[in-house]
Formats: structure tokens, sequence, C-alpha cells
């Protein structure tokens, strides 16, 4: 058997998340279904990070086993061949067995983009989260700089995670204000917010909460020192609420 090594990117409007589920259409679902189609055979894809259903990513990573001879470039055309226009193959590699996408993954990037303004273009609704109410930008940058560093984070995880070590590592937390953005080779012109996060791993949930809790700061809901008691207080209930998925981009995972 060798093992093929995915980078794919997709929009996640369409799909209840990357995780396969009985009752639902994922991510990897369609993906494991054309890879059957190329093996023979059911075969199971492990993914770097399970993104929610409605966020997007720019490169996710993803990895399966195969017993055929094809070289790397035709497996991709193959699956590309199949696959929605959502979803797409950007490159494939044969890697070593003992490879785990998500084991293996040492940083994870994400970006949330917020279109802060009354009216937004239409072609943003499905990559943006609209906050109509002029947000206070520099009280949300002064509120994410206590959650850089390594800090028990279970404030900001979802309900329904069995994970018990909820401590993680968030390396860079930048919250910077845009006056365009680039949408399929076309500028955009508004005022958006970006929030990007680079960590060692995430929390379910996680940074959409995080996102959620500093818009409450940018309203003027939450002090900056009082997100430092959020972290603190290790209790989901005092921060924020969860963001929508739609603004949420997985943008990179590094190995």
């Amino acid at each position: 058997m060798r093992k093929i090594k995915l980078d794919l990117e997709y929009d996640g409007t369409n799909y209840h998340g990357w995780q396969v589920q009985d009752d639902a259409v994922t991510i990897q679902g369609i993906i494991e279904e054309r890879v059957k189609r190329l093996n023979g055979f059911p075969t199971r894809i492990y993914g770097a990070s399970r993104t929610d259903a409605g966020v997007h990513a720019l490169s996710q990573v993803a990895a399966f086993n195969t017993p055929t001879i094809y070289d790397t470039e035709t497996i991709k055309k193959a699956l590309n061949a199949t696959l929605p226009a959502d979803i797409r193959i950007l490159n494939a590699d044969e890697v070593e067995n003992s490879f785990n996408p998500r084991d293996d993954a040492i940083r994870k990037i994400y970006f949330y983009i917020i279109a802060n303004e009354r009216k937004s273009s239409v072609f943003l609704q499905r990559y943006t989260s609209a906050v109509r109410k002029s947000l206070d930008i520099d009280s949300m940058i002064k509120s994410s700089k206590f959650l850089i560093g390594e800090h028990d984070f279970a404030s900001f995880m979802g309900t329904g995670s069995g994970i018990k070590n909820t401590v993680r590592k968030i390396y860079s937390l930048t919250v910077e204000s845009l006056h365009e953005i680039d949408f399929m080779s076309i500028k955009l012109r508004g005022n958006f917010i970006k929030i990007r996060i680079e960590a060692n791993g995430f929390l379910r949930h996680m940074v959409r909460i995080i996102v959620g809790t500093l818009i409450e700061a940018g309203r003027g809901r939450i002090s900056a020192s009082e997100v430092k008691d959020i972290l603190e207080s290790r209790n989901r209930n005092l921060a924020g609420p969860t963001a929508p998925p739609q603004g949420l981009f997985l943008e990179k995972i590094l190995y």
C-alpha cells in the first residue's frame, strides 16, 4: 500500500463540515466516495483539521492509502474529474506510510473576515460575517493580546467535545482593519476586519468563540481585562457567542 497526501481547497457552504456523518453530506464523505472508485473498495480519508459546517479551506491536508500504481498527477486529475466544483485537489504527493495529517501537524492557521458595515457586497455573503454596528478595533486588539501564549482555553471550547486537555498555544493573533479585499480577481471596497490566529491546535469552535468574544469587546460589552478573566475562569458561559461559520477560513497547515 502507498500513502497519498492531498492538499485541497473547498467552499464549505453546502456541507455539514469536514467529518463524515451518517445522515449529512460532508467534505470527507464526498472525497471518500471518489477514492472508493479509484481504489475499488471503501477507503478512509484522514484530514488535518475538522472544519465546521459552512467553514471554508484554502489549504486543508488529507491522506489515504491506495494499492494503485497511478502516479500522483494522475490521481489528482482522476479525483478532480469527479469532485463537485466547490472541492478541488490542489496537489497530490506520495508520503511515508507513517504520515498522519492531524498528529504530524505542528501549527494551524485560520482567519476570519468581518464585514463591518450596514450593507456589504452580495458576493461576500458566503465568505464574511456581517456586523452592522461599527466596532472599536483598538479594543479588539487590546483584548486579543491576553489570548496569545500557552493557556487553558476551556472557556473558548464549544459544547459536545470529549477532549480533556484544553491547553493550547497561540503563537500569533492579529486583528487588522481592511478597506478592500480581493475576491475573484475583483477588489471590493468596504470596511472589513480580519482576525488571523496561528496555534499548535484548536478546540471545538475555539476560533469562532474567540472571534465572538472579540466582537463583544469591539461593541464595548467586554473590556480587555475581562477577556483575561474569562480565559482564567475556564467557564464557557462567560465568553462571547460563537461567531457564524461563513467568515472562517482554514488558511494553512504547517508540518
